[in-house]
């Protein structure tokens, strides 16, 4: 009897023993040491831009440290090579926001390697439907109007001499967005695949792109009249009474020269037309104008 118990304590216990070992084996978690590297090397993400898959090399290139963390050894060789395959797809995405899906690329890779069932395409899947969302907030929010404002702000300083114009310009876009890839990387590793989709249920994303676009609009609208010089000086009138065309059309409003200006390039564009042509085109314009009438 005492043997038998013995056989059945034993036949008990090595089972639970086995399957600690073996889950603690399997399971592989990334570091902050990966997640840091992985931060870092997202600065990079724009540095091997190409017209086929424009940022999948730097891509691929960031998340190595943690390919390498959770595929490591020779057993693995296979799929670390898969994974850095993986990371070869298409690339588009604004390099401030690219953070959101490193995390979850990670969490996804992290998953994939510690559960024999996960199907590693769905990584590319994911990616690949969150590139549209977050590069249309991260493109009206990073340069279209962060930039804006702090190119708006330096102008401003820098036109009367200041240093402090290219030092505000670094201050005020490089602060906001390096905190918005460090909260980027940490909540989408934390949350994995299933950010966004908060997110946009939440509705946050919206309201964002939209009071985003807000405050591009009134930067640009700002920028028109402080920016852009046009002065018509053909004089309209007789004797003391003549004065510059410009001084009649800014009673009607300010800035009006300017404003039609822009209106005519912005047209320009809408319809397809090169800015290096525009650009051609308006200073050819200009001087010819300035020679015909002696301006």
């Amino acid at each position: 009897m005492m043997t038998t118990n013995s056989d059945v304590i034993e036949k008990k216990a090595m089972p639970k023993a086995t399957i600690t070992e073996s889950s603690g084996a399997s399971k592989k978690k990334i570091t902050k040491k990966e997640l840091k590297q992985l931060f870092w090397r997202s600065c990079q993400l724009d540095i091997s831009w190409d017209y086929e898959r424009q940022q999948h090399i730097a891509y691929s290139y960031g998340m190595t440290p943690v390919i390498r963390k959770l595929y490591s050894g020779e057993e693995n060789k296979e799929k670390r090579i898969a994974a850095l395959k993986r990371g070869l797809e298409f690339m588009a995405c604004t390099p401030q926001l690219s953070t959101v899906l490193f995390g979850i690329n990670a969490a996804m890779e992290e998953e994939n390697a510690s559960n024999p069932d996960f199907d590693g395409n769905s990584i590319n899947a994911v990616k690949t439907s969150l590139m549209g969302p977050l590069a249309g907030i991260g493109d009206s929010l990073i340069p279209g109007t962060l930039r804006i404002i702090a190119a708006g702000i330096a102008i401003s300083f820098a036109a009367s001499g200041s240093i402090l114009g290219p030092l505000l310009y670094l201050l005020i876009f490089n602060i906001p967005a390096f905190i918005i890839r460090y909260f980027g990387l940490k909540y989408g590793y934390s949350m994995g695949s299933s950010f966004i989709e908060k997110i946009a249920k939440s509705g946050v994303m919206g309201k964002v792109s939209y009071y985003a676009g807000i405050i591009g609009l009134m930067v640009i609208g700002g920028m028109i009249c402080q920016q852009i010089w046009l002065d018509i000086t053909l004089k309209v009138g007789s004797g003391d009474f003549a004065k510059p065309l410009t001084d009649y059309l800014d009673q009607i409003m300010p800035c009006l020269v300017q404003l039609g200006l822009f209106g005519i390039m912005y047209w320009l564009i809408g319809k397809k037309v090169k800015t290096t042509t525009i650009l051609l085109a308006l200073i050819v314009i200009c001087c010819a104008v300035s020679f015909i009438f002696g301006l």
